[in-house]
């Protein structure tokens, strides 16, 4: 079988514009659905609606070439834009940065940008909430700023945790599916691994990985392996 890529690749973020203020609208980030591409839009609700979305795409091929080429074209139109911000080299620079971000863009800048929100990068964002909220006297400017910058605070507190839980998990998950891939057992290996509480999403997002790795490789024998091998890693997770 062709070698496969154990791996996962991170993939950029809005708000202030001086002097018009414009509100940040906080996103809720999910280890188990986190998104840094952006590919997928927002969550969708509706499980039926998916489900045929998906049946629909099955079966109509003009459909799913259209859909696969407005992926890519959204992906590229993205590309471009990441590439042409850069962020700031100081802390209120990179407050201004992250307040000048799109909402669904806030994951994959925490994902590029994850060294730089350190304890000093949230003391200064801290310091700054603090000014404003205990001003003696406010303005309108001020009282929008503070509802910004607050609503920015907690997006990227609970987008950092969400980040180092992620990292921690997809380490786990390679070294899971490394342990499938070398076992002479597999099912019996999945049910050990079930025992020990090893199957969980991380793993189907490394799968899901590679299945699409392979798919674009070409690689249609190990393709199907990994399909196989996630229908019972899901099976497994559900008994």
């Amino acid at each position: 079988m062709a070698a496969l890529s154990i791996g996962i690749t991170t993939t950029s973020s809005a708000l202030l514009s001086r002097p018009t203020l414009r509100r940040f609208r906080p996103t809720r980030i999910s280890c188990v659905t986190w998104d840094p591409e952006g590919i997928l839009g927002p969550p969708q609700t509706g499980h039926i609606a998916r489900k045929e979305f998906q049946r629909r795409l099955e079966k109509d091929s003009d459909a799913r070439e259209a859909f696969e080429r407005q992926v890519i074209e959204e992906k590229e139109r993205r590309r471009a834009v990441r590439e042409s911000r850069v962020a700031p080299d100081t802390a209120e620079g990179l407050i201004e940065y992250f307040l000048d971000t799109e909402a669904r863009e806030i994951e994959f800048e925490i994902s590029r940008l994850r060294p730089r929100l350190n304890k000093e990068f949230f003391s200064h964002l801290k310091f700054e909430i603090g000014q404003l909220r205990f001003a003696v006297s406010k303005t309108q400017d001020m009282e929008d700023r503070l509802i910004e910058l607050e609503a920015l605070q907690k997006a990227l507190q609970e987008g950092t945790e969400a980040y180092d839980k992620m990292q921690v998990d997809l380490i786990k998950a390679k070294e899971s599916l490394t342990k499938i891939l070398s076992s002479k057992n597999i099912k019996e290996t999945l049910l050990e691994m079930v025992e020990s509480n090893e199957l969980n999403r991380s793993l189907l997002t490394i799968l899901d990985e590679n299945i699409a790795s392979a798919q674009q490789g070409n690689q249609k024998q190990a393709a199907d392996f990994m399909e196989k091998l996630r229908g019972a890693v899901l099976k497994y997770m559900t008994v």
